[in-house]
């Protein structure tokens, strides 16, 4: 046994403890809009916070000492509170590119599915999406939202041959795996001349994203439909779009058929997928980390819970990828851009 190796690890155990713990807090600090109070980086005590927010002033207490022992907070001298603007970018403004605070939920969804879990790991492995708790439906809109609304329109699309023009002109494009909706609205806010079509497995979010289309007044250009990758509607689509979705499909390489032959001659598929490289090693790494974890509760057990099964998991990496695209009849592809928590991909036949 060695100790000191030992003393390490205990360390490190303890400290992603701390982390696994403090989640929680940030999910409250989210939803009872504590960030949001504190966003204006001015001073408060527990005291003041409570008259800002309505929450109780000894609770608030505490959470306020976790947030500034994590150092999510800092503490003043004089014994008071701020949330830095870099923090409050993270945790309190829901329009910036860094915003993760909305993505807890779905971390809670991974703790409240255990039970559900520990039978999949038992039984055959399949647990699907619509068996999870709610809450993962929501976080994952949030989680996902900061990402498209910061870099669809203005990096991913132009990395696309062409793509934008048609889009501007007047295009056909599906979304496939919308969830609720927020690549679709996004993508009907910004190309009015368009007509957008997005689909999903999952009736409570095509109901909610029904529902969102509505408020952002896109209804008009907008339509959802209940049906799964390999069976939505539509033909000639200029653009098909799966955004974070694929590697959660029991068969990728039929939803990729379905998909060529739903296609345009020269029409291109847009594949965003986690950030991934192509070897186990290369994704011991935060981000890798994060995804292997997600995809154990959530991701790879979807995909068993479906035919064909493949599981491909959220850290599949290009070289996969690209095979399963091979494999459905597309001549090419090739990595368009990437952020540090995607890879996107354009596909034609």
């Amino acid at each position: 046994m060695d100790e000191a190796k030992l003393m390490d690890f205990m360390g490190k155990i303890v400290t992603d403890m701390g982390g696994a713990a403090l989640m929680a807090n940030v999910m409250l600090g989210d939803e009872l809009g504590l960030y949001r109070a504190m966003a204006d980086n001015q001073p408060v005590s527990a005291e003041r916070l409570a008259e800002k927010t309505g929450c109780h002033k000894r609770l608030l207490r505490e959470w306020l000492n976790a947030q500034a022992a994590a150092g999510y907070i800092e503490l003043t001298e004089g014994g008071e509170f701020v949330l830095p603007p870099e923090q409050a970018m993270a945790l309190a403004v829901e329009d910036s590119p860094v915003f993760i605070a909305g993505g807890t939920s779905v971390l809670a969804a991974m703790y409240l599915g255990k039970d559900k879990l520990v039978a999949a790991m038992r039984g055959n492995g399949g647990l699907p999406w619509s068996d999870q708790h709610p809450c993962l439906f929501r976080g994952t809109e949030r989680f996902f939202r900061p990402g498209y609304r910061n870099h669809l329109v203005a990096e991913w699309l132009p990395a696309l041959e062409g793509v934008v023009g048609k889009l501007e002109a007047g295009a056909k494009v599906a979304d496939v795996g919308c969830g609720h909706g927020a690549s679709s609205v996004l993508l009907a806010e910004t190309y009015p001349k368009s007509r957008f079509y997005g689909s999903d497995y999952h009736a409570a979010s095509i109901n909610t994203a029904k529902q969102r289309a509505a408020e952002a007044g896109v209804g008009d250009r907008l339509s959802f439909e209940h049906a799964n990758a390999k069976s939505y509607a539509g033909r000639d689509f200029d653009l098909i779009c799966f955004f974070d979705c694929l590697h959660d499909l029991g068969d990728p390489v039929g939803a990729a058929k379905h998909a060529h032959q739903a296609l345009k001659n020269d029409g291109a598929v847009l594949l965003v997928e986690p950030y991934a490289k192509d070897t186990l090693r290369e994704n011991f790494n935060p981000v890798g980390r994060l995804y292997y974890a997600a995809s154990t509760c959530l991701c790879t057990p979807n995909s068993l819970s479906q035919e064909v099964g493949l599981a491909l998991g959220a850290q599949a990496g290009e070289a996969r990828l690209r095979r399963v695209f091979n494999d459905a009849g597309f001549k090419h592809f090739r990595r368009a851009t990437e952020t540090p928590f995607n890879l996107v991909f354009e596909a034609r036949k």
